[in-house]
């Protein structure tokens, strides 16, 4: 066998062991994209307070870099939505406060989810303003318990925190009403079994916008979606969920986090060429779509995987 049809052996061998590998390749950079979209999701190490401002008609930004908390103002109070982190309560507060609100004018308190950095200040915000508490049925209980209830995180005390009383306990479709405002509260589980999008109108420079405030639709590596004890139907919540988030009309596309909506971008370029870039119908098709390939491609995985195990 001379040198050339060696160095071609070679090179078919080469092709072969990459094709064999590229379903692990793909695997592992999965789990790497996911390892990163938990950390940013999950690790509010670095936070920072960010600068209050108006978004739109009634609604005003009040959260920080990490976790998004948003002022609803009305002549009848204000109502806000994520306490966030109990540390994170003053920058809230300051933030409310800059704006030139009053803190104490908070009369209703909501939230996205029931993780520790949208609802671990509750207890706080309830105690400073006395606000009626208004919580999703299915998380109820783990606000109620200070996290111990969660079906993921109940033996990780270091996403514990204060637990704190629900006035009022809302179902899929309720209505929060405080003055001529009305939001809409729309069951989307999976990240939790409560996770709660909120829908609401906003009225700028004449003009109706649909504002809708995602409650979570991640999957973090750590999420089982199949054979889960704590949580069997997790995998049908999920797709619940983007059946959902996919029927509700978007012009102003908010959530949780500011990572979901490109906050740091959208500020930067608030007031310049008379465009508000919150209205971002088409970004918020584009992350739910998104957001669902990711879901299925988990999904995939973790059966697959199941499925090898079984064969074992």
């Amino acid at each position: 066998m001379n040198e050339r049809h060696m160095h071609a052996i070679l090179l078919i061998k080469q092709r072969i062991l990459i094709m064999r590998l590229k379903p692990f390749i793909f695997f592992f950079l999965s789990l790497l994209i996911l390892a990163y979209a938990t950390f940013a999701e999950a690790n509010p190490n670095t936070i920072k307070p960010f600068p209050p401002f108006r978004i739109a008609g009634n609604l005003y930004y009040v959260g920080n870099d990490y976790a998004a908390s948003y002022l609803v103002v009305t002549p009848q109070g204000d109502i806000l939505i994520n306490s966030n982190g109990a540390a994170d309560v003053p920058m809230i507060k300051a933030s409310v406060e800059k704006l030139g609100f009053k803190f104490s004018d908070i009369k209703i308190l909501l939230i996205s989810h029931a993780h520790n950095d949208h609802d671990g200040g509750s207890a706080l915000i309830k105690k400073e303003t006395g606000a009626r508490y208004e919580v999703m049925d299915k998380d109820v209980p783990v606000v109620e318990s200070g996290g111990k209830a969660d079906f993921i995180y109940a033996n990780d005390p270091s996403m514990w925190y204060p637990p704190a009383k629900v006035e009022r306990v809302l179902h899929d479709g309720d209505t929060v009403k405080l003055g001529d405002t009305v939001l809409v509260a729309h069951l989307t589980p999976g990240h939790t079994k409560g996770c709660t999008t909120w829908t609401m109108p906003v009225t700028e420079n004449g003009k109706k916008y649909n504002v809708v405030i995602v409650g979570g639709p991640y999957v973090t590596s750590d999420y089982q979606l199949v054979n889960n004890k704590a949580y069997p139907n997790i995998a049908e919540d999920y797709k619940h969920t983007f059946q959902v988030l996919k029927s509700l009309p978007c012009d102003i596309f908010l959530g949780a986090h500011g990572l979901y909506f490109g906050l740091d971008e959208k500020y930067a370029r608030m007031g310049k060429d008379n465009v508000n870039p919150f209205i971002d119908p088409q970004g918020y098709k584009q992350f739910v779509a998104q957001k669902e390939r990711d879901f299925y491609t988990i999904l995939a995985e973790q059966k697959a995987q199941a499925a090898q195990i079984m064969v074992k």
